[in-house]
């Protein structure tokens, strides 16, 4: 871009941006829940933290109910962005399971919401209610006799029988049977149903790289959803604390047998960006008729265990293969109004990748660039949580700014298990200069725990410097894993990446057919790049982003089948032309 057309452009800019509104809601992941802290001494002797995993979410009677683990009550909303905690305990005294609620199981039938929580013991009520909104329930049966752990169950509306699959382990495999509506005992035998295949399928090995061979990898979290005449049973690998924890799935004509795996696998999978790890969850069909992917994310600082929530768009294409979309996942998403509308990314960009920044303090080793490097692993923390503590982003440049996420962090946390009532407190104020700063965000009254709080302005404004000023934290240091600035920057986006290459290893000279090395041409300009693979040239599904490098190591692939792949580089101002496909056979 020269001169010339910068000055139209930003003079184009300018015109439009008094007229300009932001009317279409969007979200951001990880999503903003009141996240409990983890009940457990053992898994806080790093830190006590916020955690919960396995989620479910369900449609019940035109509201979405969200349950998972350890969280002593669920979230209930009415379009996917504003959720509201109901607090319910349904562990009772008499039972020996470990907590409340763990990867429950959730689904509606005639009328009435159904929940259970994992046990080994079958001690752990099924139970039931009309009104869940009212966080009003009862015990529909004394026990699950199935002693299931990670239960997913699955109505089938049309025949009027019910079903549960079930299973968390490195050695047995998923199974499934029918259970009888009122009492949920077993109808006929316990079926083995999938098991995991690692020296085929190297997304299911274990490690955060899929080649640790500490452990044989877990599967686990199995759920059913069923799409035209067929069955799609879904299943998690390798282990929830790594980033490539994904979904798989394995679809029939019959709801207990002859399961074949899905030609793309894992269907959700998202191992690089700010929120990694897209496991351990389920599918479900929108209010408008879309379908959608919610999941963990991983975390893992404090302990393996700590984790959080992500919603990803999903659907099944025309030969009936179930997909999620996870490119840009944890940038601006719109959530869609009507059936007719689109669900996509937004185009607003990250302002302020490994940009300048400053704080009031900071704590130790804990230093300001980690809230601004694109992982959720690392933070900034100040010295205290005080009123006044402050963290500023340069944004490098005067951009537009539409939208900030502030990630805050736990550090002296002293809150265990489930809290309510706490609030985080803060204000947002932008600049041009750095001298003269005007009110962006007011939450100095919020009575809201935000911990992942996503702000969309009303309408895009004009700012090279964005400052976060606390008030109120709920507990321990104002600290921050990612002060998210998005918008679109007025310099160059990137040019199409060059060289891009794939190279598989070749077994015949004792090489690794689950495993290639993706190079290409560094790209001055870039933040980062997009990688996109399938099995179809006109089916790539799956995507990896990777920031600051010009190779990937893909350990992730099916040793039986030929791969394609594609990539795109991006920055705070645009995303570049998608290469050519290239085939790796």
């Amino acid at each position: 871009m020269n001169y010339f057309q910068f000055v139209i452009l930003f003079f184009l800019i300018n015109f439009a941006l008094d007229g300009l509104s932001q009317e279409k809601k969007t979200y951001c992941n990880p999503m903003n829940l009141d996240y409990g802290y983890t009940p457990f001494e053992h898994f806080a002797k790093q830190g006590k933290h916020r955690t919960t995993a396995d989620p479910v979410i369900v449609l019940f009677k035109g509201k979405y109910y969200l349950f998972s683990t350890n969280q002593e009550g669920y979230w209930i909303s009415e379009d996917l962005w504003e959720w509201k905690f109901i607090a319910k305990k349904f562990l009772l005294p008499r039972h020996t399971v470990i907590h409340d609620l763990n990867a429950p199981g959730v689904f509606a039938m005639n009328g009435a919401l159904y929940v259970c929580g994992s046990t080994h013991q079958a001690d752990f009520p099924m139970w039931r209610s009309r009104s869940p909104e009212t966080g009003k329930w009862e015990i529909a049966a004394d026990s699950l006799i199935t002693g299931a752990w990670d239960p997913g169950f699955y109505f089938d509306e049309e025949t009027g029988k019910l079903y549960i699959y079930w299973g968390s382990s490195n050695e047995f495999p998923l199974l499934g049977a029918e259970i009888d509506t009122t009492s949920f005992e077993p109808v006929g035998p316990v079926k083995p149903l999938i098991s995991l295949h690692d020296d085929i399928y190297g997304w299911e090995r274990f490690g955060e790289f899929n080649d640790n061979t500490f452990l044989k990898p877990f599967i686990e979290g199995a759920e059913m959803i069923k799409h035209g005449n067929r069955y799609y049973l879904q299943y998690a690998a390798p282990g929830t604390e790594f980033s490539g924890y994904a979904d798989g799935v394995y679809t029939s004509n019959h709801p207990l047998e002859g399961f074949v795996y899905q030609k793309h696998n894992p269907f959700s999978y998202k191992p690089g960006g700010f929120a990694r790890g897209a496991g351990h969850g389920n599918t479900f069909q929108g209010i408008t008729g879309h379908y959608w992917h919610v999941s963990t994310i991983t975390i893992g600082v404090k302990n393996n265990f700590e984790r959080r929530i992500g919603l990803w768009p999903a659907n099944f294409d025309n030969d009936g293969e179930l997909f999620s979309n996870t490119s840009y996942g944890d940038y601006p998403t719109y959530l869609p109004e009507n059936k007719e509308d689109t669900v996509k990314f937004t185009g607003w960009m990250l302002l302020n990748f490994m940009k300048p920044v400053r704080a009031s303090s900071t704590l130790g080793s804990l230093q300001t660039n980690f809230a601004v490097d694109e992982d959720i692993k690392t933070y900034w923390s100040a010295n205290t949580g005080e009123n006044g503590e402050w963290f500023e982003s340069d944004l490098g440049t005067e951009s537009l700014v539409f939208a900030v996420q502030t990630n805050f962090a736990d550090q002296d946390a002293e809150f265990m298990g489930k809290t309510i009532g706490k609030v985080h407190r803060y204000q947002i104020f932008s600049s041009i200069n750095g001298k003269k700063w005007e009110l962006l965000v007011d939450k100095s009254n919020s009575n809201s725990d935000n911990p992942h709080d996503y702000i969309q302005l009303p309408k895009p404004i004009k700012a090279r410097f964005i400052k976060i000023v606390n008030i109120a934290m709920p507990t321990g240091k104002f600290a921050i894993s990612g002060f998210r600035v998005f918008g679109n920057g007025l310099s160059e986006k990137p040019e199409a990446v060059n060289d891009f290459i794939a190279l598989r290893a070749n077994p015949n000279q004792g090489g690794e057919r689950r495993n290639s090395w993706l190079k290409w041409k560094l790209n001055p300009l870039a933040d980062g790049y997009v990688i996109y693979f399938g099995k179809s040239p006109d089916k790539l599904f799956g995507s990896i982003m990777v920031y600051g490098k010009n190779e990937y190591y893909f350990s992730g692939m099916d040793s039986n089948d030929a791969y394609y792949f594609q990539i795109e580089a991006f920055n705070s101002s645009g995303i570049s032309r998608k290469s050519s496909i290239i085939e790796c056979p």
